[in-house]
C-alpha cells in the first residue's frame, strides 16, 4: 500500500494535534497537598493563592509556585564571648513556618528565609551574651531564648512567617572552663560537706555532754541515797549493839563497822578477775595499827566537839 507525501503529512499533523492537545489538557489541572498553598500567576502576574485539592489553570498562560506550610527548623550554632571574657558556642534552634494569611507575603517579600532568620538571631544573640557573665548565661538560657523569639516575631510575622518556639539549648565554654568549672563546684559542694560534717560532730558532742550530765546527776542522786542508807543501816546496828553488848561504847561499835567493811572490801577485789587494783602487803598488826588511827579520830574528833559546846 502506497501513500503519497500528502497523505503523510496530514496524519502526522493530526497525530501531532491529538498529542498536543492531550498534553494541553494534562496541563490545564494541578493538585495541591493538604500542607501546601499555591501561588498561581497569569502571564508572570500574581493572580491568587490556590488551596488544597484539584485546580485548573490555563496552559501557557498561568503558572503555578507552590509553597510549603508545614513548620521547619533553623539549627544554628553561634561563638561569642560573655562578658567575663570566655568565649562560648550556643547551639539555637529555630521553628518558623508560613503564616495561612500571608502566603503572598512569604512568596514574594523573602527570597531566603533561613538566611534571614539566622542574621537575626546572631544580632539578638550578640546583643545579650556579651553582657552576662558566664554563670548568668547558664541561669539566663530561657531569657535569651525569649528575647530572639520576640526579636524574630515583630520582624518575620512582616514577610509572612511566623516563629514557633525559639530554643537555646545549651551553653557550651572551652574545655579547660568546664573543668576549671567543675574544680569550683567540687570545692564548693566539699566545703559545704565540710561545714555539714562540723555541725553534726557539734550536735553530737551537744548530746553526749548533755547525757553525761544527766548520767552524772543520777549517778550522784544514787551515791547520795546509798549514802543515806548506810547512814540509817550504821544508825540501827549501833542501836542494836548496844542493847546486845552491855558497856559498849560507840568507839568499840566503830572499830568493828570499818573492820566489817575493809573485810567486805578485801573480798569484793579479790572476787574480781579483771581487777587492776594493787594492793599493798599488809599484816594483822598493821591492821591494828590502822583501827588505832581510825580510833584516835574518832575521839579527836568528839573532843574537839566537846570544846566547841
Amino acid at each position: 500500500m502506497h501513500f503519497s507525501n500528502s497523505t503523510m503529512l496530514y496524519w502526522f499533523f493530526i497525530i501531532f494535534s491529538i498529542v498536543v492537545a492531550l498534553s494541553l489538557l494534562a496541563d490545564s489541572f494541578f493538585t495541591v497537598n493538604t500542607a501546601q498553598r499555591a501561588v498561581v500567576e497569569r502571564f508572570r502576574k500574581f493572580q491568587k493563592i490556590a488551596g488544597p485539592g484539584l485546580s485548573m489553570k490555563i496552559p501557557l498562560v498561568h503558572s503555578v509556585y507552590k509553597v510549603d506550610m508545614r513548620v521547619k527548623q533553623l539549627n544554628l550554632i553561634i561563638e561569642t564571648k560573655t562578658k567575663d571574657n570566655v568565649f562560648v558556642k550556643i547551639p539555637v534552634s529555630v521553628l518558623y513556618q508560613v503564616l495561612p494569611d500571608k502566603v503572598f507575603d512569604a512568596y514574594y517579600k523573602l527570597a531566603n528565609p533561613r538566611e534571614q532568620i539566622e542574621s537575626y538571631v546572631y544580632n539578638v544573640i550578640l546583643g545579650h551574651v556579651p553582657k552576662m557573665n558566664l554563670d548568668d548565661a547558664f541561669e539566663q538560657q530561657g531569657e535569651v531564648a525569649l528575647a530572639v523569639k520576640q526579636e524574630l516575631d515583630s520582624t518575620m510575622e512582616h514577610f509572612g512567617y511566623s516563629i514557633v518556639k525559639a530554643l537555646v539549648t545549651d551553653i557550651v565554654p572551652n574545655e579547660k572552663v568546664k573543668e576549671a568549672m567543675n574544680d569550683i563546684n567540687a570545692a564548693r559542694r566539699e566545703q559545704e560537706a565540710a561545714l555539714a560534717r562540723g555541725e553534726a560532730d557539734k550536735t553530737i558532742a551537744v548530746k553526749r555532754a548533755e547525757a553525761e550530765a544527766a548520767s552524772k546527776r543520777l549517778q550522784g542522786e544514787g551515791v547520795a541515797a546509798q549514802r543515806k542508807a548506810i547512814i540509817d543501816g550504821l544508825s540501827e546496828s549501833f542501836e542494836g549493839f548496844q542493847k546486845a553488848v552491855v558497856g559498849s561504847s560507840s568507839h568499840d561499835v566503830m572499830s568493828l563497822v570499818l573492820l566489817t567493811q575493809y573485810l567486805d572490801t578485801l573480798k569484793e577485789i579479790g572476787g574480781s578477775a579483771k581487777t587492776n587494783t594493787l594492793l599493798l602487803p599488809h599484816s594483822p598488826g598493821a591492821l591494828k595499827d590502822l583501827f588505832s588511827q581510825i580510833r584516835d579520830g574518832v575521839m579527836t574528833g568528839d573532843l574537839v566537839s566537846s570544846m566547841g559546846r
